[in-house]
């Protein structure tokens, strides 16, 4: 990285600590403390996702300086930090994005649409407006400095009661799924009709099967409040597109090669492009937020047959998964976003098992070589790339 580039970043960094002390609040409706961005309406304000420590291929270290091998990554870049408030009747306020939640889940697992009928009957602090989460409101509470192996799980649990299933009961201790609202535009596994959800024992989103032999039950917190999560994006004729609603800005084309982590890393640390040089690899929330779940290259609808992202973006393959910024600690891999079908290793008609869906998230080995994992990886023998495609991000409220 040149010297001039660190300089202009210091000087955002303190430009940001000056009006970060002076932004304009009003109360909303609720009492809800909302700064001016938010009144503004529908913005998309994308909580930071809590890591503080770095990371380097297989460990913690200490956080490298500006240059050195591993620089760029999540614990390196901080945005808007969590901030919940207790109100004291069972729900729980999200400052940041201004929704309500239930504080603490009666922890029975339930279908889909026993779920949803929950959800619709809920009559919790005098509100009737409960639903189920979208996953990207669910996403938006995600803590990745959850670790399975430490029993640390993947949410702020002095706020938000949270426990581990019960194996005596035939349950893995992994088996802490929670129901978004959003269905899968295609099929999973073998054809199956299903839904995505989010892990809070072990940090990934998958699609789960919602009908047929294969169906799950699953956790619910129900949720309620402003509308989340949708994109607003610009192209601005230079290569770059704005999301207006997170002010983020976004390479429009790929990186056009896949590479490993810390190439991922030094790629965006060194790119010049769209005029600009302050880019970033970004992290897994601010990627999670482009995706598009009405979207998938399996589609049922051939109308939204495609990759799970708004067709503004350009892709050098429809089939691809991205790399971001945060370190999946339980493992030490990196994280990367589905915008393309989330493979098993294994296949069924000669063709990959989709196992997971477009817009799945989970964690690949950040160096290696691909063929020594010809079996894949975990319960559904996910598929191991180790080499992914990188879209860099810019803006926002990161410092």
């Amino acid at each position: 990285m040149n010297e001039s580039k660190s300089i202009r970043r210091i000087s955002v960094m303190l430009c940001g600590l000056i009006l970060g002390s002076v932004v304009n609040t009003r109360q909303d409706a609720r009492g809800l403390s909302v700064s001016a961005e938010q009144q503004h309406g529908g913005k998309y304000r994308i909580v930071d996702t809590g890591q503080e420590k770095c990371y380097d291929n297989s460990k913690e270290i200490v956080c490298p300086r500006p240059g050195w091998s591993f620089y760029g990554q999540d614990a390196q870049y901080q945005g808007f930090a969590m901030a919940y408030r207790d109100n004291g009747d069972g729900t729980v306020t999200d400052l940041n994005t201004g929704l309500m939640w239930q504080k603490t889940p009666d922890f029975v697992k339930r279908t889909l649409v026993e779920a949803e009928a929950y959800a619709e009957s809920l009559g919790l602090a005098g509100y009737g407006d409960w639903r189920l989460p979208t996953i990207k409101e669910l996403f938006s509470i995600v803590d990745f400095r959850g670790n399975i192996r430490t029993r640390t799980p993947y949410i702020n649990s002095y706020y938000f009661d949270f426990e581990y299933p019960n194996t005596a009961e035939g349950w893995r201790i992994i088996d802490a799924q929670y129901r978004s609202g959003n269905r899968y535009v295609g099929t999973t596994m073998r054809g199956d009709r299903s839904a995505f959800g989010f892990n809070f024992a072990d940090g990934r989103i998958k699609s789960y099967p919602v009908a047929g032999r294969r169906a799950g039950r699953q956790y619910v917190r129900c949720v309620r409040g402003p509308a989340y999560g949708e994109n607003d994006f610009v192209d601005n004729g230079d290569g770059t597109i704005t999301d207006r609603a997170t002010s983020l800005m976004w390479m429009k084309a790929d990186s056009d090669r896949t590479m490993n982590w810390q190439e991922a890393l030094e790629y965006a640390e060194n790119l010049e492009y769209g005029g600009h040089d302050d880019w970033r690899l970004p992290n897994v929330k601010e990627l999670q937020s482009i995706v598009d779940y009405s979207r998938a290259p399996d589609a049922l609808d051939p109308a939204y047959r495609g990759a799970a992202i708004d067709p503004v973006f350009g892709l050098t393959a429809e089939e691809s998964w991205f790399w971001t910024s945060t370190t999946h600690i339980e493992n030490y891999f990196g994280y990367y976003v589905c915008f393309g079908q989330g493979f098993s290793a294994r296949t069924f008609g000669g063709e990959p098992i989709n196992a997971h869906g477009a817009g799945a998230v989970r964690s690949d080995p950040k160096s290696g070589d691909p063929s020594d994992w010809p079996g894949g990886l975990g319960p559904q023998s996910d598929e191991i790339r180790i080499y992914n495609y990188v879209r860099c991000v810019r803006g926002g409220e990161a410092k």
